[in-house]
């Protein structure tokens, strides 16, 4: 069997286990007050071309979304994001369980947009409902789509009229910064949002994300938060040395373009066998609506989840590829469906 079920089911990249081995018996300071982590958040500086930010590693997805939301809000303040949306759906209630309701919006491609995010505030009048105060977006999204430089300006602007946060979940942004249909940049992010976290674990690191945070307010006592939260790591040199590797070159960049390239072959091959898809996705995330037959058959000898069933006889799958994607798996999975 071989999996296209995540991008996460191998290890880390050579490169970064090697850094692992050589710094292995070195001794530094804990909890990620050590010279590794010093020259990672150089290096996340340099590529975002800014240096008046704050950047934490942490271990996980859901612990920054969970960690930096509880941060950001008041008590009786919510997070509004799209209904597919991570933090509604696969985060067993953490952002709840802070305290904070998710105001969820429906939408088709999985992005929100400041007309979704206005019904939301018109609905959200006084003192006697939660307060709307954080739009949670991600890139990509859990749909696999990105959004446009256009669509982030648009949406920042809203915010800032609107004294709303905006906090973008960055686990793929590996993969929207290197879809060929993307215009942001590191930089442009870094501009737009109030927050955002660049995504290690799904994009060639053994674990890891790094959340920087932007604006002023936000940043004070973030260390606090995170202990509390069970994320400060002691070992945290460990979190460092991999975005060391991933931001000492292109690596990061690299490891997305390939799990990218791989989609896009699998996607190019359901569309000449004339297959549609959920969404036009133009990342390492692909959903083609297949006969549950043909799924059938497949999963016989791939790995893959069901996204939805869209009638009786078709369903929605997900097709997720990695940066250690085997392009020789990807042609023997078209020559199958074939």
């Amino acid at each position: 069997m071989y999996s296209f079920n995540n991008d996460y089911s191998e290890g880390a990249h050579p490169q970064i286990i090697e850094a692992l081995i050589k710094t292995n018996m070195e001794q530094t300071a804990g909890y990620s007050e050590d010279y590794h982590t010093e020259n990672a958040v150089t290096l996340i500086k340099k590529h975002i071309r800014q240096d008046n930010v704050a950047v934490h590693i942490l271990t996980g997805g859901t612990q920054v979304n969970l960690t930096a939301i509880a941060a950001f809000l008041r008590p009786h303040q919510a997070a509004i994001c799209v209904s597919s949306a991570h933090i509604n759906v696969h985060e067993t209630g953490a952002i709840e369980a802070t305290g904070h309701k998710v105001l969820s919006v429906n939408t088709q491609d999985g992005k929100i947009t400041p007309t979704l995010i206005k019904n939301v505030l018109d609905e959200h009048t006084d003192e006697h409902m939660v307060q709307p105060k954080l739009v949670y977006i991600s890139d990509s999204t859990e749909l696999g789509t990105i959004y446009r430089k256009s669509e982030l300006e648009a949406i920042s602007n809203f915010c800032k009229q609107n004294n709303l946060l905006l906090f973008l979940d960055g686990a793929r942004l590996g993969s929207a910064l290197c879809s060929t249909e993307n215009d942001l940049t590191l930089e442009d992010i870094a501009r737009l949002v109030d927050a955002f976290y660049i995504g290690g674990t799904k994009n060639g690191a053994l674990f890891g994300e790094a959340l920087v945070i932007c604006k002023d307010s936000l940043k004070e006592d973030f260390r606090y938060f995170i202990k509390q939260k069970g994320g400060l790591l002691a070992k945290g040199r460990l979190l460092a040395i991999q975005f060391e590797e991933l931001f000492r070159e292109n690596l990061f960049f690299d490891v997305a373009t390939h799990a990218n390239k791989m989609a896009i072959q699998i996607k190019n091959a359901l569309l000449e066998n004339g297959f549609s898809f959920v969404t036009d996705s133009s990342t390492n995330q692909q959903f083609p609506i297949l006969p549950n037959s043909l799924i059938e058959k497949l999963s016989k000898k791939y790995l893959f989840s069901i996204n939805s069933a869209i009638d009786e006889t078709t369903s929605s799958i997900r097709l997720v590829t990695s940066w250690a994607t085997d392009e020789t798996k990807v042609r023997e999975f078209i020559e199958d469906l074939a």
